[in-house]
């Protein structure tokens, strides 16, 4: 039962990140590259993915933070909000993007729902197609339960934006295991 499950959940992973457009990929890469500081933002799961993708830009050499950390600094203009948010409509969310947006701050978000409030804020929007708690994608229909594969397709995104980062910066294993934390 096991394999066939994980087969399952493998395949569902692909049938989302299949659809993800390459040129809007390339747009978050470039803001990414370009921002003097990243600071990342998601509720719940999501934002766990999404820590996790800060912490690996700071493996990079990338100025990086989470929201909630203490050592976020102030933002705006030349900084990036990279939003994480499947339905795009997350209240809190929403908030701290508004004041971002305020601030003058790039905002990129990472989305199921274009069309939402924070799509509406956003200057780049990259979809994955997961549902989430609040838009359903028409004839798919997730073993999983909740929105757990909208929080893995972003795991295995961000994990495949580093790969595309590393190259782009000349960055390799070693160099990034030079800035991990060692105090361990």
């Amino acid at each position: 039962m096991f394999k066939n499950t994980s087969k399952n959940i493998l395949a569902e992973i692909d049938q989302v990140l299949s659809k993800t457009k390459e040129e809007k990929v390339s747009l978050l890469i470039e803001e990414l590259l370009k921002a003097k500081a990243i600071i990342t933002l998601g509720a719940g799961r999501v934002g766990m993915v999404a820590r996790a993708f800060a912490m690996r830009l700071g493996h990079l050499g990338l100025k990086a933070f989470m929201v909630g950390d203490s050592t976020v600094p102030s933002i705006g203009k030349g900084d990036l909000l990279l939003v994480c948010s499947g339905s795009g409509e997350t209240q809190t969310i929403f908030d701290l993007t508004k004041i971002a947006k305020k601030n003058r701050a790039v905002i990129v978000l990472i989305t199921g729902n274009k069309n939402s409030r924070i799509g509406k804020l956003a200057d780049v929007t990259v979809e994955i197609k997961a549902p989430s708690k609040t838009k359903k994608i028409a004839g798919f229909n997730s073993i999983q339960p909740m929105t757990t594969l909208n929080e893995q397709c972003l795991s295995i995104f961000f994990d495949s934006i580093v790969l595309q980062l590393m190259q782009e910066m000349d960055e390799t294993h070693e160099t990034m295991w030079a800035r991990h934390s060692n105090l361990e």
